[in-house]
């Protein structure tokens, strides 16, 4: 399973990269990412953490759920958890789970986040995310958020709002796994 989802995150991202008319070479400039490592993703030779695949998306000018979004199938309003694509972030295991119907030309995406207990992941600030905001509502366990200017212990029921771009830091500092959703506000850009 784990392989054939690799395989669809590297043809996608190849996809996208040629549908661009960008090299190797300019989309590791623009996403501050190598150009090798891109080149063992696209081939499915590596798994891209959360990190690594959000730089790239910002480079490409997409969000997460429009990279993971089925391109090819009918848009619906109606997104039924079963058909809903899930990725697991191969270094902290982090599950997301994109719930916003794929193709509904929705400014806004939602995402279900399953945060394993001690788990950290960090997204660097980055230009192409600029004017992107979330909404962080926590369900489940503890979630500390670090933003640019603060560092926010969120409990069951809370709910931060956010800038993407600026870079921010999620860290599940309790027992448990915590258990969340984003709502992401794609602004201004203009995402596939």
């Amino acid at each position: 399973m784990q392989d054939e989802l690799d395989i669809a995150i590297g043809t996608r991202l190849r996809n996208l990269r040629i549908t661009r008319s960008l090299t190797l070479d300019e989309l590791a400039a623009e996403a501050g990412v190598s150009r090798a490592m891109i080149s063992r993703i696209e081939r499915a030779e590596a798994s891209p953490t959360a990190a690594l695949l959000a730089r790239l998306c910002a480079a490409l000018g997409l969000s997460l759920s429009a990279f993971f979004a089925d391109e090819g199938g009918a848009a619906s309003p109606l997104s039924r958890r079963a058909e809903q694509q899930v990725w697991r972030d191969p270094e902290t295991g982090y599950l997301r789970r994109a719930v916003s119907p794929d193709g509904a030309g929705a400014p806004v995406d939602i995402i279900e986040v399953e945060f394993p207990a001690g788990a950290r992941v960090s997204f660097p600030p980055h230009a192409a995310s600029r004017g992107m905001t979330q909404h962080i509502w926590l369900f489940e366990g503890l979630l500390e958020m670090t933003t640019a200017d603060a560092v926010h212990l969120l409990h069951p029921g809370d709910c931060l709002y956010m800038p993407v771009g600026d870079g921010h830091a999620f860290h599940n500092p309790g027992n448990s796994p915590a258990r969340y959703c984003v709502v992401l506000e794609r602004g201004a850009h203009q995402f596939a």
